[in-house]
C-alpha cells in the first residue's frame, strides 16, 4: 500500500528501483495512522541475580508485560520502519543543495560563538551502544531508551555482538519514546598481512585485529542463510573460547583458596535470566566472564581478606579490593589477556569474511577510528590521509568515532579528513562498560562536541536511517549488496545530500507519525550544512 508522504514536501516517484525526488511546496494531507496498538510496561524491580550462582531452573515467564499486537510478542524489529509513509528521493545529478553551513575551519570559532550555535552543538544522534544481553551499562533496553530521550537524542543506534533478537524490543521501545533505531551489528576481524607485519589496526594491543561495524542492517530477521552460516560460526567458535577460558580462571581462583561454581553455561543461564531472554541470545564475552568471578570472590572471600586474597590471585596489590568495577578489570587485563595464565587464542573471522558478513546483514560497512584512544596512535590510523586511502581500497564508506576517548582537536581533524574523502563520519558512545556515561556523544573530558563535528554526525546517521529504510524495503541504500556505493548520482556529495535528506524525512516520519509534521521540517535539513568545504 502507498501512503502519499505529508511531510516531505516532495515529489517522488520510483520504476524498477531508480527513484526520483524534487521538491514541492508543503501541502496539508491527512496524517496516515500507522502506529500499532501496543502497551509497554517496565520490567518490575527485582535485585540482579549473581552470576556465581549455578545453572538457573528452567525459565519462569519473564516479570515483564508483553507488547501484544495481533497475539504476538514484539513483531519483528523492521515491521515499524516497514509501515513508514513511501519516502522516496533523486537518484539523478543536479539536486541544489542550501548553501548555509559550517564551514570546513570553523570547529574553534564555533565552541566560540554563543547560543545561536546551541542546537548545532547538541548531538541529536548516538548510534553505537550495546544493549543487553550484550556487555552493556544498561539494566534493560527500556533504561537505554529512556536516557537518550531525556537527553533529547532524536536517533539511538544498537550496535550488539552477533545477537539481533534484543531489537525488536528495542525498536518498539524507541518509537514509544519518537526515537529512530538504527540497527548494527560489531564484528571483532582479522587482517592476515598486517597481523604478520605487527601493524595495530583499532586495537591497541592485538596487532592485525580490526573491529569493523555494519550500520542499518536489515537482513536479521529472517537472516539469510548466508549470514546466519558466518554469525554461528563466529558463536561457536568464541562459545569454545569462553569455555576454555572459564575453566582456566575457575581453576586458578580454586589453586588459591575461593570456591566458585562459575562455568559458561551458568554464566549464560544468569544473564537469560537477568535480560528476560534465552540463553541461546546470549553472547559472552570477556567482561561477562569477569563479573562472574568477581561475584564469586564477593560472595566468598570476606571485606578483610579481599585485598590479600587478589594480590595472590592477579600476582600484583589491587588499588580497590572492594570496588567490583575495578576488580573486574584487574580479572580481565591480569588473567585474561595475551600472555596471562587463562588466556585463550581468538579465532576471528578475516576482514574480508566479515565485511561480506555486514552485506550479508544488509548493512553499510563502518570502520570505527580510535585514533587518540590509544597511545600510542595505532600504525594504521597515524596518517589521517593514509587512513583514509586504506579504508576507500577496501570500499569502506562510513566510519565512527567514539569521541569520548578522544582529544577535541583529533575528533574535528578525523572527522573532516574522513568528510572531505567522501567517508561519512558517525558519532556514539560505546556503553560497552558498567560506567553509566552520558548518552550524547562528547569528546574527551566532557568537551562539548564542535558545531562542525555535530552535523557531520547528524549527517551520517541520516544518511544511515535511509539505507536502512531502503533496505528494509529491498532497494538499495548507501551502498549496494557487494559494497559498491549505490548508482544513479553525478557525484558523491550528491549522493550523500540526497540520502542525508531521505534520511531526516524517514527519521521524522518514525519520531512524528501522528503529530505536526510541518513543523519538524526546518531543522532536519542536512546537506548544505554538513558538507566539507574546498578552500
Amino acid at each position: 500500500m502507498r501512503i502519499a508522504p505529508v511531510l516531505t514536501g516532495a515529489k517522488a516517484s520510483c520504476v524498477d528501483g531508480a527513484c526520483t525526488f524534487e521538491a514541492v511546496p508543503c501541502r496539508d494531507q491527512p496524517s496516515p495512522q500507522f502506529r500499532p496498538e501496543f502497551q509497554v510496561t517496565r520490567a518490575l524491580e527485582e535485585p540482579r541475580p549473581a552470576m556465581s550462582q549455578g545453572p538457573m531452573p528452567a525459565a519462569q515467564p519473564p516479570r515483564t508485560a508483553t507488547v501484544m499486537t495481533g497475539g504476538a510478542e514484539f513483531p519483528g524489529a523492521l515491521e515499524l520502519l516497514r509501515g513508514l509513509p513511501e519516502l522516496t528521493f533523486e537518484r539523478l545529478p543536479g539536486i541544489p543543495a542550501p548553501t548555509a553551513g559550517v564551514a570546513k575551519d570553523a570547529p574553534e570559532q564555533d565552541r566560540a560563538e554563543g547560543g545561536d550555535l546551541a542546537r548545532r552543538t547538541q548531538p541529536r544522534a548516538n548510534v553505537h551502544v550495546h544493549l543487553p544481553p550484550n556487555f552493556s551499562a544498561f539494566e534493560t533496553v527500556e533504561q537505554a531508551v529512556d536516557l537518550a530521550a531525556d537527553a533529547g537524542l532524536e536517533v539511538l543506534g544498537a550496535n550488539n555482538y552477533y545477537d539481533f533478537d534484543v531489537y525488536a524490543r528495542f525498536a518498539h521501545s524507541a518509537h514509544a519514546h519518537g526515537i529512530f533505531p538504527l540497527f548494527g551489528v560489531e564484528i571483532i576481524s582479522l587482517v592476515g598481512e598486517l597481523q604478520a607485519a605487527g601493524v595495530k589496526v583499532n586495537d591497541p594491543d592485538n596487532p592485525g585485529r580490526m573491529y569493523l561495524c555494519g550500520k542499518g542492517i536489515t537482513g536479521f530477521a529472517p537472516m539469510a542463510a548466508e549470514a546466519q552460516r558466518l554469525v554461528q560460526q563466529i558463536r561457536d567458535a568464541d562459545s569454545a573460547r569462553m569455555t576454555a577460558m572459564v575453566q582456566r580462571v575457575s581453576a586458578l581462583l580454586e589453586s588459591h583458596g575461593v570456591r566458585t561454581t562459575v562455568t559458561a553455561s551458568s554464566i549464560r543461564s544468569t544473564l537469560a535470566r537477568r535480560y528476560a531472554v534465552p540463553p541461546t541470545s546470549v553472547y559472552l564475552q570477556e567482561r561477562h566472564v569477569a563479573q562472574a568471578f568477581q561475584e564469586a570472590l564477593f560472595a566468598d572471600v570476606g571485606a578483610g581478606e579481599r585485598s590479600g586474597t587478589l594480590r595472590r590471585v592477579l600476582g600484583v596489590e589491587c588499588a580497590a579490593p572492594d570496588d567490583p568495577v575495578t576488580v573486574q578489570n584487574q580479572i580481565r587485563s591480569l588473567l585474561m589477556k595475551a600472555g596471562r595464565p587463562a588466556y585463550v587464542e581468538d579465532s576471528c573471522l578475516d576482514a574480508d569474511t566479515a565485511y561480506a558478513l555486514v552485506l550479508a546483514l544488509g548493512g553499510v560497512p563502518c570502520y570505527p577510528v580510535l585514533a587518540d584512544g590509544a597511545s600510542p596512535v595505532c600504525l594504521f590510523e597515524a596518517s589521517v590521509d593514509e587512513l583514509v586511502s586504506s579504508l576507500v581500497a577496501r570500499k569502506i564508506w562510513c566510519a565512527e568515532i567514539i569521541p569520548s576517548r578522544n582529544a577535541t582537536t583529533t575528533v574535528d581533524r578525523y572527522a573532516t579528513a574522513l568528510r572531505r574523502a567522501g567517508i561519512i563520519v558517525l558519532g556514539g558512545t560505546e556503553h560497552n562498560t558498567l560506567e553509566l556515561a552520558p548518552m550524547t556523544p562528547e569528546c574527551r573530558g566532557r568537551v562539548p562536541l564542535s558545531a562542525r563535528v555535530a552535523e557531520l554526525f547528524w549527517e551520517g546517521a541520516c544518511v544511515v536511517a535511509a539505507h536502512q529504510y531502503l533496505s528494509a524495503g529491498e532497494r538499495t541504500g548507501y551502498v549496494d549488496a557487494q559494497g559498491n556505493l549505490s548508482p544513479g548520482f553525478a557525484t558523491q556529495e550528491q549522493r550523500i545530500d540526497a540520502l542525508a535528506r531521505l534520511g531526516s524525512m524517514v527519521i521524522e516520519a518514525f519520531r512524528r507519525p501522528d503529530g505536526d509534521r510541518s513543523a519538524a521540517m526546518a531543522p532536519t535539513s542536512t546537506a548544505g550544512s554538513a558538507r566539507t568545504r574546498q578552500p
